[in-house]
Parts: structure tokens; C-alpha cells; sequence
């Protein structure tokens, strides 16, 4: 599993960062309509990704963050 790593601590702290703010202002009326839906699922996709420390998209492309 740990070979599959592929964000630093920044990135994930980053990701967590944003996710959350996306989450707030998703759940507080900040966005309305699909708009809230669209900013909601992405907050909950950074926030995982951040929490299991992998980023499916970085994996076609070899790409890491984490040396």
C-alpha cells in the first residue's frame, strides 16, 4: 500500500484545505442549484483523496508528489 502513495503532506494538506472550504460553502448556501452539487462532490473528492493519501488521476500519468 505504501508504494501506492502518491501525495506529499503538502498536497494533501492542500487538497484538505480546499476540500473543506468547497464543503462550507456548499452545506451554507454559498452555492445554489447544481452549482452546490457540483462544488459539494468535489470537496468530498479532495477531502478522500486527501484522507487515503492517493489521486487515481496521478497514477495514468506516473506522477507524484510524494519523493
Amino acid at each position: 500500500m505504501k508504494d501506492l502513495l502518491n501525495l506529499a503532506p503538502w498536497d494533501r494538506m492542500g487538497r484538505a484545505l480546499i476540500g473543506l472550504v468547497l464543503l462550507v460553502v456548499a452545506l451554507t448556501g454559498g452555492a445554489t442549484g447544481i452549482a452546490a452539487i457540483v462544488v459539494g462532490v468535489l470537496g468530498v473528492v479532495l477531502m478522500a483523496t486527501a484522507t487515503i493519501g492517493v489521486c487515481p488521476l496521478y497514477m495514468p500519468f506516473r506522477f507524484r508528489t510524494r519523493a
